[in-house]
């Protein structure tokens, strides 16, 4: 009989005041793998530990305490792959310069470092992150860019690959991540089991936005921007030039393209396009309109050009995504 290979080991990093999904998230992910892995008689694809300043009870931003299986100053601890929990407690985490110098040490050692939510600001302290394309939850992308100029942070996808580093946006896109590892490791049918036994997407695209420009709007401090901002969302099917817009606001063309790019960090351009993908997004999952269209609905000149755009930030075509996303009452 052939020997099975060991199972991948992952240390899930957790701390006080640590986001609990992003833990058990991942962990969910592993051991329901390793159910559908065993049915195959390979034994336990992943172990998994929880890891920590001190072994014992760690109370999570939740109020509930997860148990570290190991402290980190542990001798002899090593892991395949080294996941970094993020949550509230993460910034004090990040100012443990002796903690802080045991996870860089494990992550060096591990074949994979990932990140989930703001664990991303421990992989940028650890220097992990350097000279990489990353992600972190929507709210602190423009933190972690300020904090890290030589991190190329981009706010929109939920994950990002970047060689053997692993970054991933707020909570549960971590187990988004967890799946993606898991097809890497070992293929597409066990991952589909493991999406369909914890009720989650088949596969959510990476690229698939964290939330909605919507959200984004509303979320703007500048008032007349936001205004203009929500407005434009009312107003998607129409044309909008610079000059136009910057009369809305009683600015010059110049300081208006300033302030909204400082205030919302995109180009009224690009917030435009981004606004008209999450619409036609909301109408390809929500209502059977033709694709045609959902186009014009949304200021698109015609299917091919929100088809080729679809595809550039989603990464996957309107015609895919409805089937893998659209209402079953449809």
């Amino acid at each position: 009989m052939m020997k099975q290979p060991p199972p991948h080991r992952i240390g899930i990093l957790i701390f006080d005041q640590c986001q609990i999904i992003d833990a058990t998230g991942c962990a969910g992910v592993f051991g329901s793998t390793n159910v559908f892995v065993n049915k195959l008689n390979a034994g336990d694809a992943y172990d998994v530990r929880f890891i920590s300043i001190k072994a014992g009870a760690v109370r999570t931003s939740a109020g509930v305490a997860l148990h570290a299986d190991h402290a980190l100053d542990e001798p002899g601890l090593c892991f395949d792959t080294l996941i970094c929990s993020g949550g509230k407690g993460t910034f004090a985490f990040c100012e443990n310069a002796e903690a802080m110098q045991r996870v860089k040490t494990l992550a060096e050692n591990a074949s994979r470092q990932v990140s989930v939510c703001t664990g991303a600001f421990i992989l940028a302290a650890a220097g992990l992150l350097n000279g990489r394309r990353a992600v972190t939850h929507w709210a602190h992308c423009k933190q972690l860019a300020a904090a890290y100029p030589e991190i190329d942070v981009d706010p929109d996808p939920i994950y990002i690959r970047d060689g053997n580093v692993f970054t991933s946006a707020g909570v549960t896109s971590g187990m988004d991540l967890a799946l993606s590892l898991v097809e890497m490791d070992h293929g597409r049918d066990i991952s589909l089991s493991v999406a369909r036994d914890m009720v989650m997407y088949l596969r959510r695209p990476g690229s698939q936005a964290q939330f909605s420009t919507h959200l984004a709007a509303q979320s703007t401090e500048h008032s007349v921007i936001r205004d203009l901002q929500i407005w434009l969302l009312d107003h998607l099917d129409e044309e909008h030039s610079i000059y136009d817009l910057a009369g809305r606001t009683a600015m010059s063309p110049r300081t208006f393209y300033r302030q909204f790019k400082e205030a919302t960090g995109m180009t009224p351009a690009r917030f435009i396009t981004a606004s008209r993908l999450d619409s036609a997004r909301r109408l390809l999952e929500e209502s059977p309109l033709a694709i045609k269209v959902i186009a014009g609905r949304c200021g698109f000149s015609d299917a091919e050009r929100m088809r080729r755009n679809f595809h550039r930030h989603y990464g996957v075509s309107p015609d895919d995504y409805r089937r893998r996303f659209a209402s079953p009452n449809l």
